[in-house]
């Protein structure tokens, strides 16, 4: 290439990344797509961390308190089974293996550090002896031990799901009605009267014990009949599906009435999203292909939407497990595991998704958008985590969330926003007491000027420099800003 050439290949590059790093937001403020009816939330997920007397504990659900979000998912899960199952052992001989006294503290301190505000309570795990297996599916005897081979089976024991049904009414009697009487007739009392919303019937069924459209919606009205007998003001929660782009014949079974048993209520569903780049992709590539795979998942939340509004358009919807999970979460289950660290732009990348999801979430009227997870660790999907394992305090996942939670609510209009810029992302959002709001997302990991529509008063945003503090407010004067690589703001304009 001539030496002319290569100067003008290098000034239109110039010219191309100035441009770029520019962008001007245009709002037509009398143009409403609809009302914001999109809670912003989390879930919680067991794991040893969030025990009582571990150093993180009491700050993780500080800060789970403070927040003060609707709709928080609690999930204890698959890898801890000692800390999930209530009944580890079948029932036999008169006896029986019932035993909360792992399960109780952590489950009393969710409860507590969100009451005032419904909940969906999630028990995933089915008891291993429930299924047909080639042999005894063992668990570790260290409650901390992480095990990834309980979930075995595909068929129950008991095909007339009695046996399951009665399993989770007799566990959410433990929590709401002060106790239970077990399988041979003895009373087990609990003293526990708390209010549950909703219950969220197991997890990623695609994925645990692989169920078929029929074999789930047939174990979701076993287990819901069930449990409205012992509460029944209960509200549920379905599916919870890991890959719903794959599952599309799960929703069209589910959500049609006629595959349920008559009454069945259809409260809501639930599916997941987590961006996932592949192993040899640096930062720098991460950011657009988060973005692309959220603008792919985008595609398919509009699909369910139309499957959910033609065959029941009552049912609501809460995602309520979007992030994203790094490559070497994948290794974590082999004995050469080694952790390696995660960049600290990682956290606020992860964050600018959340809200660049919430905000076309919101505009497409999901009704919950639940952010995973409060804590993960080395060896327990450690690139989810809200909060810092070492200190228990919100990272910038944690804080984006708080950022939308304190300023956008329901009700709140959404006005659909221009910027011209690939890296820009903006929604605007008007009160009832005509306040304007913009959020604001900077999707690359690099400078933006940003000319708003009108002068604003106030900046709030969380970005590299504020980490895991909380939100920076500055007052503005004036109609431009610049944003930090990757951040999150909210911008009240005069």
């Amino acid at each position: 290439m001539k030496t002319g050439s290569i100067i003008a290949v290098l000034v239109l590059s110039a010219a191309m990344a100035s441009a770029a790093d520019t962008a001007a937001v245009k709002v037509d403020w009398s143009r409403i797509q609809t009302d914001c009816r999109t809670t912003p939330t989390l879930q919680v997920v067991v794991n040893p961390p969030l025990r009582r007397g571990t150093t993180i504990h009491d700050e993780a659900f500080t800060e789970l308190r403070r927040l003060g979000a609707d709709y928080v998912r609690y999930v204890p899960w698959l890898p801890y089974p000692k800390l999930a199952v209530a009944e580890l052992e079948p029932p036999a001989n008169g006896k029986t293996s019932w035993d909360f006294s792992l399960i109780d503290p952590m489950t009393e301190d969710f409860l507590e550090a969100t009451k005032g505000h419904p909940v969906i309570l999630n028990f995933s795990t089915i008891p291993q002896w429930m299924f047909h297996t080639p042999k005894p599916v063992t668990y570790p005897e260290d409650p901390d031990q992480a095990t990834w081979t309980y979930t075995q089976g595909t068929e129950l024991r008991d095909p007339t799901r009695k046996e399951l049904g009665d399993y989770y009414a007799r566990l959410v009697s433990w929590y709401v009605n002060g106790g239970f009487t077990d399988e041979y007739g003895k009373r087990h009392e609990s003293g526990h009267h708390y209010l549950i919303d909703y219950w969220e019937v197991l997890n990623e069924v695609d994925f645990e014990h692989s169920m078929t459209p029929a074999q789930y919606t047939a174990r979701y009205d076993a287990i819901v009949s069930a449990i409205r007998k012992v509460a029944p003001k209960m509200r549920f929660v379905g599916l919870a599906l890991a890959a719903p782009s794959s599952n599309p014949e799960m929703f069209e079974y589910f959500l049609n009435p006629k595959h349920h048993k008559p009454g069945i209520p259809l409260d809501m569903i639930s599916y997941h999203f987590y961006a996932t780049p592949s192993s040899d992709e640096t930062p720098e590539v991460q950011q657009f292909t988060f973005f692309d795979q959220a603008d792919r998942f985008l595609a398919t939340v509009r699909y369910v939407e139309s499957i959910r509004k033609r065959l029941s358009p009552e049912t609501k919807t809460t995602i309520d497990e979007i992030g994203s999970i790094l490559p070497d979460d994948g290794q974590q289950g082999r004995p050469d595991y080694k952790f390696k660290p995660i960049p600290a732009s990682y956290w606020n990348l992860s964050g600018a998704l959340y809200a660049y999801l919430y905000g076309e979430l919101a505009s497409l009227g999901i009704d919950v958008a639940g952010e995973s997870q409060l804590v993960g660790y080395p060896t327990q999907f450690p690139s989810v985590s809200m909060v810092d394992w070492t200190t228990g305090t919100g990272n910038a996942r944690f804080r984006v969330l708080q950022l939308i939670k304190d300023n956008i609510g329901q009700g709140d209009k959404i006005v659909a926003a221009s910027t011209g810029s690939s890296a820009l992302y903006a929604k605007g959002f008007l009160h009832a007491d005509g306040q304007k709001l913009l959020l604001l997302v900077n999707r690359r990991n690099r400078q933006i000027s940003v000319k708003l529509p009108s002068p604003a008063a106030r900046l709030d945003v969380v970005d590299q420099t504020t980490g895991g503090g909380p939100p920076a407010t500055q007052t503005i004067n004036g109609g431009a800003i610049t944003l930090n690589g990757l951040a999150v703001a909210i911008v009240t304009l005069n």
